[in-house]
């Protein structure tokens, strides 16, 4: 914890006080804070406000420098005579000390007055225990009360420590210091309930801010943690302190916006490939987000010859629409390459969304794109992706048909004029027939349809790769998973974050595919075994099986007659028992290519089942590699660099795991014996401070006499030496003949206790080390 986090929980709020900012609630209170202010200034005036604090203590086995060092103290032994003699190197640090002995005792502490000096810095601090102070009057007497008020928590006080920076030791030293309270003081079980001394550490904020990206609640974590713990009495908070931990990290960035773009750096800074984009309006109001992750950058790369993108709607409070691109992988499962979220669905949106696309890929066009149809879509793909192929979802248009149609025969005829394998003068006979036979000729959507038939039409389409895509239904399925990982209240930076978190469950599964494409090899099941296991051997497990029926249903073909030309042979090759219909395989340049008329290789990228039948024909046992597009290999990745993205922050959160299992391993052993607990405490914490130093980037070091700077911007020059018990020169407090007469004592403790700092240490008796 570093000095601006201590000083951060100084601020804390008292959830048992309504009042907290008030200190003077009335006129009888206010003359009462009066009146000790103005005796604290009567003793202090003068010659310890405004003059050098010459009467200290200053012992290196007292100073106190860091949150290390206050780990080191035995509280529970500290007596109040011992408080006096330490000294602080920061005025966060003496806080922290008060506040962690005022939990040894049974109360908490927080700030009080301050004084200041020209140039507006503090000089010298009280602070008071918690129940200091006194309610307003009104607080008792309001008229529409309709909750019970909360617990009367305030005394007085008498209870205060008051520190000073002395110029001459660059350090702060205890000036006055009482321990006498008006109340009752809690238990040590009961003490560590208080408002001050509830925190969440560093290591359970990160653990459940993991949990919560994981998409379990924060009660669940709460009890998850409270398990580990050993039951819910053993936490040092509770789950009001958990939601509150929560909301002040919201706090930090207010604006959703503000956050998720916090969110995106983020990411950034761990994956220097990440991209995104904002688009504002001119009044500074977001109205477009984009965002693609180094690694699907990577995989666009290989895979973005096709891609398919679609909006969906209603996945943030703000039900703005949110397009994926989407693709498919050598596993043959979808990827995303991108993702952005818009206000609207306008042709500039879309002409902007597709750039920053195209920004974010280098510049490399994807040869075909599949979409719904949406009209704003079409006309931005015409425009920044000039050149590519423009396919329309074929289940959008048989939903349309069936919409617009209201037959469901006409919409089973169209399905079969589009997703017919025929020739183009085929299709164009028909469809006529279709339109006659439905009498639907002057029907507009149809003719609208039939206009764009060299977008959907197979006879039209056949040749060009889609990798499979006849179907936004991988955009669909997509959205259905996105709607499992996130909730329609998500804000911006939640519905990324949960996005980010859907992305690495996309991620996973084609880790394990990779994993079972390595994993044995599949048995042989057909005749043409050689081509068989080649095939096993080099596609991934998912394109495999999508290459095997292919195989099985080329033992129904039959090379019917062959035509040699000058570097080529022309094979004719017809299904079994149906001679009608024929297909052209050309084996070009002794097989250096090969092609067929069904042009499904090119389509897919896996030869079709004609050509199988040819080199069953040439009795060839290995796939050619021109019939072996890479994409589909299960060497695919191999060029792949890994990206940062998918393993800094997983191993980030795993070593944190293992180090909270072996700390906690160690406390268990350690915490045995006094002598072991101080052996293992001081190991960790000077472990931690040279780690901390390295981060630094220096040694650390305690300030010496004349070190630090002198807020009251005075020079340090030391004044004689007077004693502040009885106020005479020529000694301190700690020679002085009448210390005994006015030092606090401690009931039921002897002096030994009182002067202890450590278990069973006298301090006369003990050197203390301090640390270069």
């Amino acid at each position: 914890m570093g000095e601006e986090e201590i000083m951060d929980e100084c601020e804390y709020e008292h959830e048992d006080s309504i009042f907290y900012d008030e200190k003077y609630p009335d006129d009888e209170s206010y003359l009462d804070e009066l009146q000790q202010e103005e005796e604290l200034g009567d003793e202090l005036d003068g010659e310890e406000i405004f003059a050098e604090l010459t009467d200290y203590d200053y012992n290196d086995a007292y100073g106190l420098d860091s949150i290390e060092d206050l780990l080191k103290l035995d509280f529970l032994s500290i007596g109040e005579v011992e408080v006096d003699k330490f000294h602080f190197g920061t005025l966060a640090i003496a806080f922290e000390f008060y506040n962690r002995f005022a939990k040894s005792q049974g109360f908490s502490a927080r700030k009080d007055k301050n004084w200041k000096n020209s140039t507006d810095e503090t000089y010298m601090q009280r602070f008071v225990c918690f129940r200091q102070g006194y309610q307003l009057e009104k607080w008792y007497t309001l008229p529409n009360r309709k909750r019970e008020p909360k617990t009367e928590t305030r005394t007085g006080y008498e209870a205060q420590f008051l520190v000073k920076f002395v110029g001459v030791t660059g350090r702060w030293h205890v000036t006055r210091f009482s321990n006498l309270h008006n109340h009752e003081l809690l238990e040590g079980r009961l003490s560590r309930l208080l408002p001050a001394h509830r925190s969440m550490s560093k290591a359970e904020i990160a653990l459940m801010n993991n949990m919560r990206k994981s998409g379990i609640s924060t009660s669940q974590v709460y009890a998850l943690l409270a398990s580990q713990s050993g039951g819910f009495d053993k936490l040092n908070y509770g789950p009001r302190d958990m939601y509150n931990q929560i909301a002040k990290a919201m706090r930090e960035i207010p604006e959703d916006v503000g956050r998720a773009l916090n969110y995106l750096e983020g990411m950034a800074a761990n994956d220097k490939s990440l991209y995104y984009k904002e688009f504002r309006a001119t009044v500074g109001r977001l109205l477009n987000l984009f965002w693609c992750d180094g690694l699907y950058r990577e995989d666009y790369k290989l895979f973005g010859d096709v891609v398919a993108f679609d909006a969906t709607y209603n996945k943030n409070k703000y039900r703005c629409p949110f397009v994926v691109f989407t693709g498919v992988n050598h596993h043959n499962q979808t990827i995303v390459f991108a993702a952005c979220i818009v206000t609207d669905e306008t042709d500039e949106t879309y002409i902007w969304v597709l750039q920053q696309f195209l920004e974010a890929m280098d510049g490399r066009v994807p040869s075909s794109v599949i979409t719904d149809g949406a009209r704003a879509m079409k006309n931005a793909i015409e425009k920044v992706f000039p050149g590519t192929h423009h396919r329309l979802c074929a289940w959008h248009l048989l939903r349309n048909a069936t919409t617009n149609m209201c037959s469901p025969r006409f919409t089973s005829k169209f399905r079969d004029c589009m997703l017919g394998d025929y020739e183009i003068p085929v299709f164009r006979n028909k469809w006529h027939i279709l339109v006659e036979e439905f009498g639907v000729e002057e029907k507009e959507w149809l003719n609208e349809i039939y206009e764009k038939r060299r977008s959907w039409a197979t006879c039209y389409i056949r040749g060009k790769f889609f990798a499979g895509f006849r179907t936004t239904s991988r955009c669909e399925g997509l959205h259905s998973l996105i709607g499992k990982y996130t909730k329609p209240h998500y804000d911006l930076s939640e519905f990324i974050e949960h996005f980010q978190r859907m992305l690495g469950h996309m991620r996973f599964r084609e880790f394990y595919a990779e994993y079972e494409s390595a994993r044995g090899v599949p048995v042989m099941q057909t005749c043409i075994e050689p081509l068989e296991m080649c095939a096993a051997d080099t596609y991934t497990r998912e394109v495999f099986f999508l290459f095997r029926p292919i195989l099985v249903r080329s033992g129904a073909m039959r090379v019917v007659d062959y035509q040699t030309r000058d570097n080529s042979i022309i094979y004719y090759v017809c299904r079994y028992a149906k001679p009608t219909k024929v297909w052209e395989v050309e084996w070009v340049d002794n097989g250096n290519a090969i092609t067929c008329s069904c042009m499904r290789m090119e389509s897919f990228g896996i030869p079709c089942e004609h050509i199988i039948s040819v080199l069953v024909r040439r009795d060839v046992r290995e796939i050619p590699k021109c019939l072996v597009l890479h994409r589909w290999t299960k060497k695919a990745k191999e060029s792949m660099s890994e990206s940062s993205s998918f393993t800094s922050e997983l191993q980030v959160s795993n070593r944190l795991c293992i180090l909270n299992e072996c700390a906690r391993m160690m406390s268990e052993v350690a915490c045995a014996t006094t002598e072991r607990f101080h052996e293992a405490r001081d190991l960790m914490l000077d472990l931690y401070s040279s780690y901390k130093a390295l981060d630094e980037g220096n040694t650390p070091s305690k300030p010496r006499l004349g070190g630090g700077t002198n807020p009251k911007g005075h020079s340090g020059r030391k004044k004689p030496q007077r004693c502040s018990n009885c106020k005479k020169p020529g000694h301190n407090k700690t020679s002085c003949s009448k210390r005994n007469e006015n030092a606090f004592s401690t009931q039921g403790s002897s002096t030994r206790q009182t002067d202890a700092i450590y278990d069973g240490e006298c301090m006369d008796d003990v050197e203390y080390e301090t640390q270069e």
